[in-house]
């Protein structure tokens, strides 16, 4: 009888121990994994998919410092890509922004600096008086930018974040989730991948020009993750005595992107350590693999009435799939569907019919097919000598 129960014991341990990492559509089947995380509240997510690799309490509200000013970088980037501000603009620096605790680059009131300088400020030395000065500048005020941070959190989804301020001061009301960093993080580096270019400066310097001439000012990371970790390239620090030590990190390898957030971490090397465990684990067991590349020529369509006669159709956008190293030698499959042929006039990048992409007998995502060049509709001349061609 004990021989029988002994059994059934093994048996049920080793079923707890069975893993499955396959993702289909990015969907994983379970995220039962032995990672041993001390900080209260961590993720570790794909940024490319979203795809939530490991968490610990990743919804639970806590207070995030520094990390904050992820949505203050966000936001000063869509506001330069929308036209409304530029990266030559002047910022003049006001007494409410000069007179910003904490972090700072000890900006004085009246002062003018770029907004690709204040955004560097941000960036590397996490400076709240920069951070206030770019909310001041963008929207008129610092209240009127948090509104606009909030709204930007409503729309990607950040369900357990309200924002305060622009620069992480503590506030018993202002209030974020791992999650939530991480979902802000991935936004920030997808659109502006351009970021990376200061988030991964170790140590520069900025110019002060005030009333007493131009004083130099050197800079130096809050975040030495890239300085140490293969692939790092950045992205957030954040300490107060309430929230504790925070990081949002960032790192890339062939092709893989991976965000690693730690909240509430009791040090400096505990903070690093532990993202730097997240982003080990994603690295050695998930990859990507591609399916075909934008751009390539999967076929020809019959134009009719068209000059020329055909044109060449091509894949709109690539994919690229999430997958447990385990499958990275297995492919993607598509089936083409286009028409026999379309009428003309063809307008460049014209839907002309959609490529469908399989992975393991399952459908994973679709692109447009579209026209590689213009078609115009034929004369009455250019047809009739096509006929006669045809003819003689």
């Amino acid at each position: 009888m004990w021989k029988k129960r002994l059994s059934i014991i093994i048996v049920f341990i080793l079923c707890l121990n069975i893993i499955s990492y396959d993702f289909i559509k990015g969907e994983e089947v379970t995220k039962e994994i032995a990672l041993d995380i001390e900080s209260p509240s961590a993720v570790l997510m794909e940024a490319k998919s979203g795809k939530v690799l490991f968490e610990k309490n990743m919804n639970e509200k806590r207070f995030p410092a520094s990390t904050t000013k992820i949505m203050t970088l966000l936001l000063i980037y869509e506001a330069v890509e929308k036209g409304q501000i530029s990266w030559e603009d002047k910022v003049v620096v006001s007494e409410h922004a000069a007179g910003m605790g904490g972090s700072q680059v000890f900006l004085e009131q009246n002062e003018e600096q770029t907004v690709l300088t204040m955004t560097k400020c941000i960036a590397v030395a996490s400076a709240n008086d920069a951070s206030v000065a770019m909310a001041e500048h963008i929207a008129g005020s610092e209240e009127e930018f948090v509104k606009m941070m909030n709204e930007k959190a409503k729309q990607l989804g950040m369900k357990n974040t309200n924002f305060v301020n622009s620069s992480g001061l503590h506030d018993d009301a202002h209030v974020t989730s791992a999650y939530d960093i991480a979902l802000m993080s991935r936004e920030l580096i997808t659109r502006y991948p351009e970021v990376h270019k200061l988030t991964t400066i170790w140590q520069d310097n900025i110019i002060h020009k005030t009333r007493r001439g131009e004083e130099e000012f050197g800079l130096t990371n809050t975040n030495n993750l890239f300085k140490w970790y293969q692939g790092a390239n950045g992205l957030k620090t954040g300490f107060t005595p309430e929230s504790m030590y925070c990081l949002s990190g960032t790192a890339e390898r062939d092709g893989l992107s991976l965000i690693s957030v730690v909240m509430g971490s009791k040090s400096k090397q505990t903070r690093n350590s532990e993202v730097a465990k997240m982003l080990n684990y994603g690295f050695a067991n998930f990859t990507i693999i591609k399916g075909d590349p934008a751009g390539k020529v999967v076929g020809t369509v019959e134009v009719a009435k068209g000059n020329p006669k055909t044109v060449d159709c091509i894949i709109k956008k690539d994919i690229q799939l999430l997958v447990s190293k385990k499958l990275a030698n297995e492919k993607i499959e598509s089936k083409i569907e286009l028409p026999e042929y379309i009428q003309a006039p063809i307008t460049k990048d014209m839907k002309l019919g959609e490529i469908i992409y399989f992975f393991k007998g399952k459908e994973v995502g679709r692109s447009d097919i579209v026209a590689a060049d213009n078609v115009k509709k034929a004369s009455f001349k250019e047809m009739l000598n096509s006929l006669l061609k045809r003819w003689y």
